[in-house]
This record gives C-alpha cells, structure tokens and sequence, in this order.
C-alpha cells in the first residue's frame, strides 16, 4: 500500500531523493562483482584509527557584467570557495579541522582576462575565461574548480590516513578515498535489486557493483533507523575507485558500513539529518567562516572595479 511522509530535509537545500528525476543511470553497472549473494551486508570495524572527512563550499561573491562595445554585455561571476578536512583520532575521541585551503575566481565568459583588476583581499583572484554565456555554466564552472580542489586534498590526505570525501569522487587512482553521495539522482541497480535498498538496517550495506563506465565501485549503506521515514531515508550511496583491488574494496565497504553511522547527524542538529555527516557540518561551519564575510568581500570588488573603470 502506497504511504505518504513529510521528508526530513530542510525544504531550501532540496531533496535527498529527486524522484522526478529518478532514472536509470547511463552507462553499464555490474553488480555481481563481489560474488555474494544479494541480500544486507553487516559492517565490520577493522580497527581503522585515524580518518579524515574531507568537504567544501562555495560562495557567488558577485554577478559581472564585461560592456563589450563590439560582443555586447558578457556574463561573468566572482565566487569564493575554500576546502578542508576534519581528522578523527578514534582512540583519542578527538577531531580537529585542518587543511583549510581557499581560493577566488573570476569567471568570465569571453576572452578578455586582463580586464578584471586587481582586488585588495587575499588570497586574490585568479581569471579565467569560458565559452559559453550562460549563468549556469558559470557557476559550474566555478563548482568544478572546488570539486578538482577537493579531489586533489583528498587524495594527498590518503597518504596518511583513510578519506570520507563529501559527495561523488573527483580523482580516481589506487587510493583510499571513498565519495559519500548523500542525495540520488538516478538508480544504479535493476528494480529487483533495487528492492533491497529498503530493506537495509542501520549499519548495513547492499553488495558491492560496478559502475564500468566510470571507472568505480559502489554500494549503499543506511546510517540510521528509519524511525516513521520512507524506505531510502538514511540511505548514501557510496565509491571507490575501480583502481583498488577488489578485496581492498570489500573491506573498505564493511568498514563505512561501520563508520558512517558513528557521524550520522540528528535531526536537531542538521536540517539534512541523517545523511550530512557530523564531522562534515562542523567543517562546513569552519569553512563559511574562513572565506570572509560576503559584504567586506563585495565592497572590496566593487571599489577595485570602480577604481579601474575611472582609470
């Protein structure tokens, strides 16, 4: 019988689940590579000591608009983003954030960097130009530039220690990283495998597939009770590089099966309870914090661009 539910999310940041958009995933997915059979794995902690979450956000410090009198008006945006990570020592009980690392862009869609001036805040912007016209391309242009800085921290950080990286993976290679995606867009799996999702308890993980086309493993993991939520309540999907061996893999999947729900976040703590972990919301906080605040950083814009256009 089909049932309603109010979603857990806090309605301004979406869905976790865009059923309007829930559509098979392009590409081929294999999901017999762990030759288990399918049903609800347990996680297993193997004693893993230090991890490291590893997130970042981003900010439009200003829309831009390039007069140029022979292309016309050209779109541009100034945005702000800065990464970083929270380390867990596990015996210690302790977390700290480090590795705070931000950046300004200047984006512009025409070929005319060196118009942008110099603005008196550091770190400064750096310029760099695309094709299209479009806001939306703007800002992904902007959103890649933060998701390759994530990528590249979260890979040197796995040197060191096991990497929980907030959201799908940006660097694939024979590291220890693993994207936690906690919202869906599309389905991997065929509707008969599908079904398990719902039957998973806290703690617990689907067998591992094969996304081939992109170079990945996969599996879902529920971080807590469903507690009078719909059946993908709590659910994130889970990757890994298809780099690593597949028994290295299997053990990093028990293991976040293990891990996840240590840090899932409350309802009253998190309007995107369960799924944005807890480590992940305090370096959210952190991060916020470090790139300034958006009024300084506006008027700093706006006197540059004035001071160059009376020049």
């Amino acid at each position: 019988m089909a049932r309603i539910f109010v979603e857990g999310w806090s309605p301004e940041y979406g869905s976790p689940l865009d059923t309007a958009e829930l559509a098979p995933a392009e590409g081929s997915v294999d999901d017999t590579v762990e030759a288990v059979p399918w049903g609800a794995l347990d996680g297993v902690d193997d004693g893993i000591d230090r991890v490291a979450f590893v997130d970042g956000v981003r900010r439009i410090d200003a829309r831009l608009t390039v007069d140029d009198p022979v292309a016309g008006p050209v779109p541009g945006i100034c945005g702000t983003f800065a990464v970083g990570a929270v380390r867990w020592d596990r015996p210690a009980v302790r977390s700290t954030v480090d590795e705070v690392r931000l950046e300004r862009w200047a984006i512009v869609a025409c070929g005319r960097p060196e118009l942008f001036p110099t603005v008196d805040l550091q770190p400064p912007y750096e310029t760099v130009t695309i094709a299209a016209r479009d806001g939306d391309a703007l800002v992904h242009a902007l959103q890649t530039k933060m998701r390759e800085a994530e990528g590249a921290l979260a890979t040197e950080l796995s040197n060191d220690v096991f990497v929980l990286a907030d959201g799908p993976l940006n660097q694939l290679g024979p590291h220890e990283v693993v994207g936690v995606v906690k919202s869906h867009r599309v389905t991997y799996l065929r509707p008969e495998r599908n079904t398990l999702i719902a039957t998973l308890g806290a703690g617990q993980r689907t067998p591992l597939f094969a996304i081939k086309d992109f170079g990945r493993y996969s599996w879902y993991v529920r971080l807590a009770a469903l507690d009078g939520g719909h059946s993908w309540s709590g659910i994130v999907r889970c990757e890994a590089s298809a780099h690593l061996p597949i028994d290295q893999v299997r053990a990093i999947a028990d293991r976040t099966a293990t891990l996840l729900p240590l840090v899932a976040s409350a309802p009253h703590l998190d309007p995107r309870a369960p799924q944005n972990l807890v480590p992940v919301g305090a370096l959210e906080r952190v991060l916020r914090h470090r790139m300034g605040d958006a009024g300084l950083v506006y008027r700093a814009l706006r006197a540059a661009v004035s001071e160059r256009v009376a020049s």
